[in-house]
């Protein structure tokens, strides 16, 4: 009996994953010359790539907007394409090393205009990530701020996708799970230890203070360093930069080479 039950869910599982794939290949839509002209003014990533790998974000972008319900929440009254292209970015961005990674678990993504408060811990939020509910939430304001300035090491987008990213990763029920090679998240974390501990000596560090809450909060923020202050990075703590790039299966200055 347990067989037969196992096999009519695994089957179930695999007939929805079919259905769902149709309803998407359907919603797909190629990016227009303007999205992509949008792209090239905004996102300094995309525009350094070669022409091979800008289709290939390109693709993954039509996918990730395909897949994502935009929701606008408080006092946004639209989702506007140029929004949903650079939320979009930033995802691929970030998983830009796992081409078949686009945060499944995450179907909704909700916009605020600004900084919105919470009822929950009644405290106001840039941004914050529910695996519970499947949900990002993002406020417009901050997001945008990213985007002024590119060499601060400070990015909300950035910043609520490692979130994401590290807790898809977890999901075992999820086929985009376990994608992250646990012998390089260990060196990742190890690094990521002795940084911690630096911020809570308060010695100097390229890390903001906040790193050091947790594990999941330094992997973000370590993110954010390691698009936005690449060189400085590496030059700072090569080891470090290493294992994020292992790890992440790219290297932001070679990419930018590759042009």
């Amino acid at each position: 009996m347990f067989f037969f039950t196992r096999l009519f869910f695994f089957v179930g599982e695999h007939l929805y994953a079919s259905y769902r794939n149709i309803k998407l290949r359907l919603a797909k839509e190629k990016l227009t010359q303007q999205d992509k002209a949008i792209l090239l003014k905004l996102f300094s990533y995309y525009t350094r790539l070669n022409a091979t790998h800008k289709r290939e974000f390109e693709e993954k972008v039509e996918w990730f907007i395909a897949e994502k319900h935009f929701l606008p929440r408080g006092d946004l009254k639209a989702v506007t394409q140029e929004m949903k292209l650079l939320i979009a970015a930033t995802a691929v961005m970030v998983t830009f090393g796992f081409p078949r990674v686009t945060l499944k678990h995450f179907r909704k993504i909700l916009i605020y205009p600004d900084s919105y408060y919470s009822t929950i811990n009644q405290q106001y939020h840039q941004g914050e990530v529910n695996p519970k509910l499947g949900i990002i939430v993002l406020s417009w304001e901050n997001f945008v701020r990213g985007f002024i300035n590119q060499e601060d090491g400070i990015n909300l987008g950035v910043h609520e996708i490692a979130h994401a990213m590290k807790l898809e990763n977890q999901i075992h029920y999820n086929h985009e799970s376990n994608f992250f090679n646990p012998t390089l998240w260990s060196r990742f974390a190890e690094h990521a230890a002795v940084e911690t501990e630096k911020i809570l000596n308060d010695e100097q560090t390229i890390f903001r203070s906040s790193a050091a809450k947790n594990q999941h909060e330094f992997f973000a923020v370590a993110l954010e360093v390691f698009f936005e202050r690449s060189v400085e990075l590496k030059s700072y703590n090569q080891k470090l930069y290493q294992s994020l790039v292992y790890l992440l299966k790219q290297d932001p200055l070679v990419l930018a080479r590759e042009v």
